[in-house]
């Protein structure tokens, strides 16, 4: 596809409004109406909702349901998963072709953490466990689609929202849903936080790949008859100083042994042992590179074995001039609308975004504008929330419609 220049796509919202319409008019909407949008927030926060906890994501699934038909008149469906929580998946307008959003609604933070970090707000800022990560952004993109129907602002394109709950566990459940919606997509906007108080979109995400090592050596006592032993946590040791080594800053490939266990007493030579390793590429030719590199390890120590099983948990999230098209047209709203400089960055973690990249554009990072995902001070501010709200719409309007009628050129 051949990307707009960034001059065409800043020349974007002057270009819709000749065309009779008026974007500001969606920014108004959701302003004068932010204190529902803040209420909802604060209800959404205190459903706790980790990801383990299948009664308290059912829960709130239901709740996402009702608010994504209150809010945009169209209907929800509750898809039942045995294994994890619920999903929802919802549908605004009609047409052959359609635009995907992606929102997760579980959380990293065990139930009863409400009782420790409740949901509060101070000087324009609103702490609580997910908020950030991402309950904030769910908010903002229920409040967008909803601005759009108040405001009778016809699509050429549907817009499917997939609400999941098991994001935060690595979507084993979500996945196939996910590459299935992203298949049928012109594009897909997911609203993850934009990247801490700086507010950028994240264009580049790197790829995933999870393994687990299992090592096996020969037990003896360590005192009697040590050479008789094969330590694995001897042969581990090894290999940890060999795979960390195979990290490059310079290709953004990183390897982390992140957990280690094995042996069974001190005067024992360990007769196993094993690791969890984590590695990040930027580009699917380094997953192609490293991953021969961990899955045939040589053992060191005579006598030892080495068995590697995982593999690729999610492909990099590659900028195209797709994706700079997207990025641009965001920026240009931003500039006009909201007076700022919105910029891009590329980042070591993985979304849903990885899963939906390869088969569709993918803008990611439009959800909230704040920092601490996964910390106790996790928070939002408030003010960004009906900019970030408005400028999403404007997205969803743009691509789903534009100014040819058709829908933006992707």
């Amino acid at each position: 596809m051949a990307g707009i220049q960034p001059e065409e796509s800043l020349r974007l919202s002057s270009i819709t409004r000749k065309g009779g319409v008026n974007m500001l008019e969606i920014y108004n909407y959701i302003e004068n109406n932010k204190s529902q949008m803040y209420k909802l927030l604060k209800e959404i926060v205190e459903h706790e909702s980790p990801s383990d906890d299948k009664e308290a994501l059912d829960q709130l699934a239901l709740w996402i349901s009702e608010k994504f038909e209150e809010l945009t008149g169209s209907k929800a469906e509750i898809i039942q998963n045995k294994y994890h929580g619920n999903h929802v998946r919802g549908e605004f307008g009609s047409g052959e072709r359609q635009l995907l959003v992606l929102a997760h609604f579980d959380t990293v933070w065990p139930k009863g953490t409400l009782q420790k970090i409740p949901y509060s707000e101070k000087d324009g800022v609103a702490h609580g466990p997910g908020i950030f990560d991402m309950k904030g952004g769910l908010i903002q993109g229920l409040f967008a689609v909803h601005a759009l129907y108040k405001l009778n602002k016809q699509l050429n394109k549907k817009i499917v929202f997939l609400f999941n709950s098991d994001e935060e566990i690595g979507s084993p459940t979500s996945q196939p849903l996910i590459e299935e919606e992203a298949k049928k997509s012109d594009a897909v906007f997911v609203l993850e936080p934009a990247i801490s108080n700086a507010g950028s979109l994240k264009t580049e995400r790197k790829g995933v790949g999870i393994f687990n090592i299992e090592v096996e050596g020969i037990p003896a006592h360590s005192g009697i008859d040590p050479e008789k032993g094969r330590s694995a946590i001897e042969e581990l040791a090894h290999q940890i100083i060999y795979l960390h080594s195979l990290t490059d800053f310079e290709t953004g490939t990183t390897i982390n042994v992140g957990t280690i266990n094995g042996g069974s007493r001190s005067n024992v030579i360990a007769e196993k042992a094993y690791a969890e390793l984590d590695l990040r590429v930027k580009k699917k030719t380094e997953f192609d590179r490293v991953i021969p590199l961990i899955e045939n390890l040589s053992p060191k120590v005579e006598g030892t074995t080495i068995k590697v099983t995982g593999g690729i948990n999610r492909m990099p999230m590659e900028k195209n001039e797709a994706v700079e098209e997207m990025f641009q047209t965001a920026k240009a709203f931003a500039a006009e609308y909201f007076d700022f400089e919105l910029t891009e960055m590329e980042t070591g973690g993985g979304s849903d975004g990885n899963f939906t990249s390869p088969f569709a554009p993918t803008l990611d990072g439009l959800g909230a504008v704040g920092d601490g995902a996964h910390a106790n001070h996790e928070f939002l501010i408030l003010d960004e929330m009906p900019k970030r709200s408005a400028l999403f719409a404007m997205l969803l309007f743009t691509y789903g419609k534009g100014e040819d009628g058709n829908g933006k050129g992707i």
